[in-house]
């Protein structure tokens, strides 16, 4: 056998091994996203005549070939459940835009809140997790273009960092695009070094007895959040959702304006604020947002 036919067998092997492990991973990924949990709003909120729905948004990945075949491969949710492609993006604040929906900052939401009155109106607040660059690349010049405010929750020590799939954004980043903004983007905490799962796919604050450290590492992200950008945190969101009872009564005790959860749902003047819920906007929960936007 000659050099050249061996190489050729070994590159032919080679594609077949990547084809092979391509069509498995994407089976996965298809078979995981067929099986997974709905993002719609609940149909007991959808009769909600009044009120606010604050979305919560991820990933804004830009239309690219190396997108699409890590999306492609990929089994990791943030690929998948947690993405909004800029496109849709685009079309989505677009809509807002078009249908005249009132886009209000965090900080009009609480005030309203707060007043006690039954709200008149359909009202949406925005907001983003985890900063990466997609979201300074992709999203923050099309708010630019609405001008409307949003909130962004930032992991405090994992700035700069690449983990799960994404660049996250360097302080610098974060304070450029700021600027743009003249005051409309809000910067909330996100957690500093807690924002990962154990082996057991379990929240790591969620263990028995790590409220101590949830405490300790909420104090360091209030110093990182002040010392690199001037702003003391008044909001924040959980990781994967929500927090455990002793966790819950920590934070009510805090200086904190509201607290972001995961659970779908509508605000209202009667919304505790430390439990604010939110809409995850993907492709799944657009259709849903749209209905309630929209009906009388």
């Amino acid at each position: 056998m000659t050099r050249r036919l061996r190489f050729c067998l070994l590159i032919g092997l080679f594609t077949c091994l990547i084809l092979g492990l391509g069509w498995t991973t994407h089976h996965q990924a298809t078979h995981q996203h067929a099986t997974q949990e709905s993002y719609a709003l609940p149909k007991r909120y959808q009769q909600v005549k009044n009120g606010i729905m604050v979305f919560c948004y991820h990933r804004i990945l830009g239309d690219s070939w190396s997108t699409r075949l890590v999306q492609g491969l990929s089994t990791n949710s943030q690929l998948h459940e947690f993405n909004v492609p800029a496109d849709q993006f685009s079309a989505q604040m677009k809509y807002l835009h078009d249908h005249h929906v009132k886009v209000i900052s965090a900080a009009t939401m609480v005030r309203l809140v707060q007043q006690k009155r039954p709200l008149k109106g359909k009202y949406v607040v925005l907001s983003f997790d985890d900063i990466d660059r997609t979201v300074l690349d992709h999203a923050v010049p099309v708010l630019n273009h609405y001008r409307y405010p949003f909130t962004t929750f930032i992991i405090t020590g994992n700035t700069g960092r690449y983990r799960e799939g994404t660049q996250l954004a360097t302080w610098s980043q974060i304070k450029a695009a700021r600027r743009t903004t003249y005051g409309r983007m809000t910067l909330g905490l996100h957690t500093h070094n807690l924002h990962y799962l154990d082996a057991h796919m379990t929240p790591v604050f969620m263990h028995p007895h790590a409220t101590g450290k949830f405490k300790r590492d909420f104090a360091q992200s209030k110093r990182d959040l002040v010392h690199h950008t001037g702003v003391t945190g008044d909001s924040f969101a959980f990781p994967y959702g929500a927090g455990t009872d002793a966790i819950n009564a920590f934070l009510a005790r805090q200086r904190l304006t509201w607290v972001a959860t995961l659970d779908a749902g509508i605000t209202t003047d009667d919304t505790d604020l430390n439990a604010t819920p939110r809409v995850i906007v993907n492709h799944q929960s657009w259709p849903s947002i749209q209905r309630w936007l929209t009906q009388d």
